[in-house]
């Protein structure tokens, strides 16, 4: 299975709860933080509803 590489490139600081909880739940907390998630559904959907605020690449 094939992993992404999701970047947070913008600040959390006054974003929706949910949108701050979805980027939490991946591991992202401060601008420049990266994390490697597998590329199944389930991650397409955390990365898709905060596409604004991160940076997505293969891994």
């Amino acid at each position: 299975m094939e992993n992404v590489k999701i970047t947070l490139v913008k600040s959390l600081s006054g974003r929706f709860a949910r949108h701050i909880a979805t980027a939490n739940s991946l591991g992202l907390h401060k601008i420049g933080d990266s994390t490697v998630q597998p590329d199944n559904e389930c991650t397409k959907g955390k990365y898709t509803q905060i596409s604004y605020l991160v940076k997505v690449e293969k891994a």
